[in-house]
């Protein structure tokens, strides 16, 4: 999984690796990984950040370049 945005979208809240790590509960060491392709980082960690930066799970795996979250009222009626 491409995961490289994690760092793009973290630098652009004004974030360091620590405090992204302290709302995913894991250690700084651990997220670097994540950022560097090393480790996959959890499906469920994934989830936390899209909610905390308010986009969508497919834009931090480049599944779209779109960068605000899918309108859930529009999900919910198909």
């Amino acid at each position: 999984m491409n995961i490289s945005r994690l760092k793009e979208i973290r630098e652009d809240h004004d974030l360091y690796q620590k405090d992204i790590a302290n709302i995913l509960g894991v250690t700084q060491q651990q997220y670097n990984k994540y950022e560097l392709g090393i480790n996959s980082i959890p499906l469920e960690k994934i989830n936390i950040l899209a909610d905390y930066y308010k986009t969508s799970i497919d834009y931090l795996t480049y599944r779209t370049d779109e960068r605000k979250p899918y309108n859930k009222s529009i999900l919910k009626q198909n």
